[in-house]
């Protein structure tokens, strides 16, 4: 048998104190949280009798004029709704605001003396001022979404690809909205 080294002992004490501090940090933290399921059964707002879903599903959302603007909130009565369509009776209305930017993402040498873009970045923006019936602003935002895509030397199947990346960017922007204006429900119940 050999005595037990103290410089060893003294070094597995103290890694030993480092973990025990760590998972009491780890679990200061993680108590912290407010997470909970979008789909559970609980109300997103204080004082609502709706679970989150048919909350959502009272959201009405005010006519836009473009057509990426329209893919958006065509994709967000969709999404709202679960496939139902715009409510009847809303219990809040969404004024949405959608803007597009197309850039030349790549230039490359073809083999003429001009620079072709064969790659391009279309950015589609959403500004929205979300209201309960009273005329009372709940919630007011701002979410983008870029959607890259190749840009042939067809004129037509250019023109398709940029629309097939604005359709791409309209999905998903309207699937970061409605998680964005869940969220103001959630933070606008609490104030309540």
């Amino acid at each position: 048998m050999s005595l037990p080294d103290p410089m060893k002992s003294e070094a597995a004490r103290l890694r030993g104190r480092l973990a025990v501090c760590g998972m009491v940090a780890a679990l200061a933290l993680v108590s912290a949280c407010t997470v909970r399921p979008l789909y559970s059964s609980q109300p997103l707002s204080a004082g609502s009798q709706l679970s989150p879903s048919a909350e959502l599903a009272s959201i009405a959302i005010k006519p836009v004029s473009t057509r990426y603007a329209q893919q958006v909130r065509n994709n967000l009565i969709f999404a709202f709704g679960q496939g139902s369509g715009e409510p009847a009776s809303p219990a809040y209305t969404l004024d949405l605001g959608v803007t597009e930017l197309v850039e030349s993402a790549a230039i490359v040498q073809v083999q003429t003396e001009e620079d072709e873009p064969t790659a391009g970045t279309v950015t589609l923006t959403a500004n929205y001022v979300l209201r309960d019936t009273a005329g009372t602003v709940v919630a007011v935002g701002k979410r983008s979404i870029p959607s890259s895509f190749d840009r042939p030397l067809q004129e037509y199947a250019a023109y398709r690809a940029q629309i097939d990346a604005e359709n791409r960017a309209a999905r998903e922007l309207a699937d970061l909205l409605r998680l964005a204006i869940a969220q103001d429900l959630v933070k606008h119940g609490k104030k309540a």
